[in-house]
């Protein structure tokens, strides 16, 4: 049984949820997103909030229903506060700026690279070296700050490139004379 999917996904105030079928879509302050959820897996509004339930009692389907709880979940937290990721970048002259509807990454290379910012994201650059990918699309936060990352991924000799704040980046000796 799935710790998880037994709870019901509670909807805050100034929230309003939609189950059509296979699909669920959740309005709130930030915005509107919906998820379309898996075969073995219903879901159900009530008075608690969403509650899912998975179809028969096979494997793959109490496999499929904590996820899918979490996708649902995700919806309600996206559309109530966001998700925010912070990268920074390490390495002397290298930098970000937000130009428009563009990322201008400056990461060592004979050219810029230009980052176009898809729609439903914001990036800010708080300094050259900070910036913040924020939006209401977990999946498209996560695959935005992957994308600028890996342009440069960080390398373990002098730890410099593109990472996430908090990142351990594991450093290597280098050759000796």
């Amino acid at each position: 049984m799935s710790r998880i999917g037994k709870k019901p996904v509670a909807l805050p105030k100034g929230v309003t949820a939609a189950v059509d079928g296979k699909t669920v879509k959740v309005k709130g302050p930030k915005g509107e997103l919906k998820v379309t959820l898996v075969a073995e897996v219903d879901a159900k509004l009530g008075d608690g909030g969403i509650t899912l339930t998975p179809r028969e009692d096979m494997e793959n389907a109490r496999a499929m229903w904590g996820m899918s709880r979490t996708l649902v979940n995700n919806l309600v937290v996206g559309v109530t506060e966001g998700f925010t990721s912070k990268l920074e970048i390490q390495g002397v002259g290298y930098r970000a700026a937000v130009q428009g509807k563009n990322l201008n990454l400056q990461l060592g290379f004979s050219h810029d690279v230009v980052y176009p910012i898809p729609a439903g994201i914001a990036i800010t650059a708080e300094k050259p070296t900070m910036l913040t990918v924020s939006g209401i699309d977990k999946q498209l936060v996560g695959q935005v700050a992957a994308e600028i990352r890996a342009y440069r991924k960080p390398e373990p000799y002098k730890g410099k490139g593109v990472r996430y704040v908090g990142e351990y980046v594991r450093r290597k000796e280098g050759k000796k004379k």
